[in-house]
This record gives structure tokens, sequence and C-alpha cells, in this order.
């Protein structure tokens, strides 16, 4: 059986930041490898009915993933993440933009730094997210284009395919 367990997400009293606390029933090796594998984040990280598709990755610090959002009606969305620190089973701090096919910046796309901890817990392991915008406004941007809704079910996602394997 799946247990889902809530996704909190808050804005900082700086507003330039959100913070995002979710557990999952897994151990945390498992729950790094699904956020650290192209393999795996293919399977969770776009809400449904959308789909991940990883062009490129280079999992080390100084790496890359190059990855498309794609939807139902032929969509695509895409994305890089530069990865900037990795504390294996620990930490990951990363670097993300929307961006063309070819990885270059869409010009009025929000840059979010995002720092996720991971830690064990007795019944699993917890995440910690804080995706830091250079202003409230890039801030606000994100959050109006769906961000606390398409997170919160791509935590789902990740609850269930947790549940169906192991890493």
């Amino acid at each position: 059986m799946i247990t889902t367990h809530e996704t909190k997400i808050t804005k900082a009293p700086s507003g330039s930041k959100l913070i995002v606390t979710r557990s999952f029933d897994a151990p945390l090796e498992w729950v790094w490898k699904a956020w650290t594998e192209s393999s795996s984040l293919d399977n969770w990280w776009a809400p449904r009915p959308w789909k991940t598709e990883t062009i490129s990755m280079e999992f080390k610090e100084g790496g890359q993933w190059l990855y498309s959002m794609n939807g139902p009606e032929g969509e695509r969305i895409w994305c890089k993440v530069d990865f900037r620190a990795i504390v294996p089973q620990k930490k990951l701090s990363v670097i993300s933009v929307f961006c063309d096919e070819h990885g270059n910046t869409i010009a009025d796309a929000p840059r979010m730094n995002w720092l996720t901890e991971f830690r064990s817990e007795d019944t699993g392991t917890a995440i910690s997210v804080e995706i830091t915008f250079d202003n409230e406004a890039d801030l606000e941007k994100i959050v109006a284009g769906g961000f606390k809704e398409g997170f919160t079910m791509a935590l789902a996602n990740l609850d269930e395919f947790l549940g169906q394997t192991q890493l």
C-alpha cells in the first residue's frame, strides 16, 4: 500500500523563497537515486498527464540535466538544471531555468536556485527544498504558472514510483 504524505509549500518572509517539505516511506538510498538518476526522474518528475524526457544528464558538480516535460497535446516545456554542489544522500544544490531544446536560457525565464536536503527518519526519508529566486516577482511568476500544484503532483508520483520499485 502506498502512503501519500502531505507536501507543504510555504513562502519565506523574504518573499523570494519557497520552502517545500515532504516525507516518503522509503529508504534514503531509494529517494536519493530517484532524485538523481535520469531513468528514475523520467518516471515521476512531471505532474500527470505530463511526462519527463531526459535529453542528457551528467550528474556531477558542474554537470547539467537537459529535459523536456511533454504534455498530452504534444506540448513541450524545456528545462535545464546545472548541478552546483552534490553531497551524496545529504544535499543537492542546483540552478534550474526554462530553456529551448538546445539548453539556451529563455530571456525572461526566472532562475531558480534549489537546495534539496535529504534526511533519513525512522519511517523513511524526509526532504526539504528551498527554492530561491532573484526577486519576489520571479517567485510569483512561477507560482502563477502552477508550480505549487505541479510539484505537489510530481511528489505524489514519486510516492507511487517508490512503492512500485526497489532502487
